[in-house]
């Protein structure tokens, strides 16, 4: 002590040795010792030094307002086991002191504070030796904070509220030290030595992210805490001191980091009787090994590349969930901070089934087209399926062209992009889903008491009522639209609603349009969940009446939509919003109220079961009332072999080809479209001649439904009111010379998939 004293007499050294000694003089009257005596040259000029340190002192707060450290959220498939991916601004979870190996806690506590189980707080022995050490150096070279000063440092810089705030809790200062040390001694009077120390290793930062124990074994080894070895646990304990320079993730930080592992750690914990020496030689040359990898962080990141549409739709509905904040920024930031674990309604086995059979019908990469399919729950909305021939990254620096006309020279969306293409929003608007939207005109029929068998003579064209401009190539007679059948010879003559279905009858349909009005229609649509999100289709569904078009599925819509749209009819018209999860628990393991079902009945029951009854017909099933004769899809049901409902739908051009199948566990839609040009005329030519819907979408969705459905019960649709399919007397009036007589034969049942199919150029009916 003398010899500081004198080596700063200097003039120049007045100032210094004055603030340094200030909190010297603080310990020495905390601890009862007047330590000031013997260091300053004027005995009086220490005693009002001491004397109002110790006022101040006094005064300083000593209850300390701990706000908890933001913690990671954890996203997982539904089998609550498959982590898809995580959401954190710092990686930390926090753990109990019992879940950390004996071998950590020494470790740190070695590194740290070798003292800390012997001091109340503040240790009065090392802010002398620091003092010592530091006036040797002429400069800051040994800190004297210890352990629990360290946490409440920490814990005031997360109770701060302003940038300033920030700085004061994290400059270094005589004050912030003081404040430090009479926070530490009142908190050592609340807490247990091992609660502190809990604290403590939740909170320090490890580097690559990791903030605590738990994310540092994560990060650095791929274990929990408490699985932590001797060498490993010594290596985490001495980053926290330098976590960005000794980084052993690095070439020039990995020399530093061993260093301090083996010649301070493991040689502090030797001192203190953890270990002995041989453990030390051990643990020195005992290889170290990295196996861990930084935690994912967001939907760029997902465990497998597949889940990233799914992912960022789960992230785009918490945005818009009240229950998690009173905006996005704030939504957001509870995500990231809030410790939650969700666990979505993906299912694992279907989403990597519909993986699987999006590769193999239209392979990433190989052309512009997007084969996209989604999955939902019917009666709940949950999404167990999201799934595209795309990589969901924000890495376009090697994408194709753009194939938009007005966009030449851009680069495309494939193979990379994080646009919903699945889902929607922004600017994704969807893709024509062709003849799949005459569901809602039979299901705005229905609603009107048509019966099922009521019966139309199609002809092919049609001169319909609805007019449009005398220059459109669907004009005939002036300014009329005039549909027409892809295949009159199979599709002509009278029909009904399952025959006009199951062989899509653009002539049966359109006229009973009018029939019903257009509008109804329309408005059967946004009951089942159907969005307008171009402008232009928004407009016309404003002012539906002259829409002839419509049912014919000329607005643009996406698989998602679809998909739970027919689940809503698959669960007897219980419309519920597509649900991306089914459960979220708080940091603290408390549900919350936000992953429930929101379902309303959106049509009658009587009208569901009715559609469905003719939905059987296009896939090859057969209705109820074996009134099923002719189907777009015949192969389907065989494929899937359960029974099933949907409908195939085409645009003209064949600019998309669409297919909705559904069982009552599960409804899928997939779209094969251009992505960049909705409205493109090289479908087919970019599938290197393949027809888009028998060798693309249909078994993409037929293989994927068969697979999810492996193992689950066959359950058979319930049929609708005799009344509602043949009117009131609930009879045929007169055998239907277009159905079958009875149901027949049973389906095929699964046949093993087909391998990738070669280009062919002629096409079975559809619509």
């Amino acid at each position: 002590m003398v010899r500081v004293v004198r080596e700063s007499r200097s003039v120049g050294g007045v100032r210094r040795l004055f603030a340094n000694m200030s909190t010297l003089l603080v310990c020495g009257l905390l601890t009862g010792i007047v330590v000031a005596a013997a260091v300053f040259p004027a005995v009086v000029l220490a005693g009002l030094v001491a004397k109002t340190g110790a006022d101040e002192f006094d005064k300083l707060p000593s209850q300390l307002l701990v706000v908890q450290s933001p913690q990671i959220s954890y996203l997982y498939a539904s089998d609550r086991k498959t982590l898809i991916s995580t959401f954190y601004d710092e990686n930390r979870r926090d753990v109990a002191l019992s879940d950390v190996a004996p071998v950590m806690r020494q470790a740190i506590v070695a590194a740290e504070d070798m003292r800390f189980y012997e001091h109340h707080g503040v240790d009065v022995k090392g802010v002398a030796r620091a003092y010592v050490a530091n006036r040797s150096a002429g400069e800051t070279a040994q800190g004297a904070s210890t352990l629990t000063m360290q946490y409440v440092r920490l814990s005031l810089e997360y109770s701060t509220s302003s940038p300033q705030e920030v700085v004061n809790a994290t400059a270094d200062t005589v004050g912030r030290k003081l404040r430090e040390m009479r926070y530490a001694l009142a908190l050592e009077k609340q807490l247990t030595k091992d609660q502190i120390l809990e604290r403590y290793l939740n909170m320090a930062p490890f580097g690559h992210s990791a903030f605590g124990i738990y994310a540092a074994a994560e990060v650095y080894f791929n274990k929990a805490p408490k699985d932590l070895t001797l060498p490993e646990a010594a290596l985490l304990a001495g980053l926290v001191k330098a976590p960005g320079t000794d980084d052993p993730m690095t070439d020039e930080g990995r020399p530093a980091a061993l260093d301090r592992r083996d010649n301070y750690v493991l040689t502090n914990m030797v001192k203190m009787g953890y270990i002995t020496a041989a453990q030390r030689q051990a643990a020195m040359k005992a290889p170290l090994v990295l196996t861990g990898r930084p935690a994912p962080n967001g939907c760029i990141s997902v465990m497998d590349n597949s889940w990233g549409f799914i992912c960022d739709y789960f992230y785009r509905w918490w945005l818009q969930q009240s229950a998690f904040g009173a905006d996005g920024y704030e939504r957001d930031e509870r995500l990231k901070s809030g410790g939650y674990t969700i666990y979505t309604a993906m299912d694992v086995n279907a989403q990597t089934a519909a993986k699987k059979y999006v590769e193999r019908y239209d392979r990433t990469g190989s052309n512009p087209t997007a084969l996209m399919l989604a999955g939902v729950e019917p009666g709940t909305g949950r999404i167990q399926l999201m799934a595209a021939n795309r990589v969901y990254s924000n890495d376009e620096s090697h994408n194709g062209p753009n194939t938009n006309p007005q966009k030449r020279g851009q680069r495309g969306t494939w193979p990379n992009t994080t646009n919903p293409l699945i889902s929607g929003g922004g600017d994704v608007t969807g893709y024509q889903a062709g003849s799949s939207f005459k569901v809602f005109t039979l299901v705005a029929a229905l609603e009107q008491n048509v019966p099922l068998n009521h019966t139309i003579n199609a002809t092919s064209p049609y001169v319909s009522n609805y007019i449009i401009d005398p220059h459109s190539p669907a004009a005939c007679n002036g300014d009329h639209y005039c549909p027409v059948n892809a295949n009159p010879p199979w599709m002509n003559g009278p029909r009904n609603m399952w025959t006009g279905l199951g062989r899509s009858v653009n002539t049966y349909w359109v006229p009973l349009e009018w029939e019903i009005g257009a509008e109804n229609a329309v408005s059967a649509a946004r009951q089942l969940g159907i969005q307008f999100r171009a402008s232009n289709d928004a407009r016309l569904a404003a002012n539906a009446h002259q829409w002839g078009a419509f049912t014919l599925g000329v607005s643009a819509t996406t698989p998602l939509d679809m998909a739970n749209a027919y689940a809503t009819l698959g669960a007897d018209g219980l419309y519920c919003e597509p649900l991306p999860v089914i459960e979220i628990r708080d940091f603290t393991g408390h549900s919350v109220d936000a992953a429930n079902p929101r379902c309303h009945q959106a049509v009658p029951v009587p009208v569901a079961r009715g559609a469905i009854d003719a939905m059987r017909c296009p896939i090859g099933d057969q209705s109820a009332f074996g009134s099923c004769d002719g189907a777009t899809a015949q192969n389907v049901r065989g494929i899937v072999g359960k029974p099933i409902a949907g409908k195939t739908g085409t645009t003209d051009g064949n600019q998309t080809a669409t297919l909705v199948t559904m069982t009552r566990q599960l409804s899928i839609a997939g779209i094969v479209a251009d992505a960049d040009w909705a409205f493109t005329t090289q479908l087919q030519r970019n599938l290197g001649g393949r027809d888009p819907h028998a060798d693309v979408v249909n078994p993409a969705v037929a293989w994927t439904l068969h697979d999810a459905m492996v193992g689950k019960p066959a359950i058979g649709f319930p049929a609708p009111p005799a009344t509602l399919a043949f009117g009131p007397s609930g009879k045929p009036s007169k055998p239907d010379a277009t159905a079958a007589p009875t149901a027949g034969p049973a389906p095929p049942g699964p046949q093993p998939p087909p391998p990738t199919p070669k280009p062919r150029h002629s096409r079975p009916p559809r619509g």
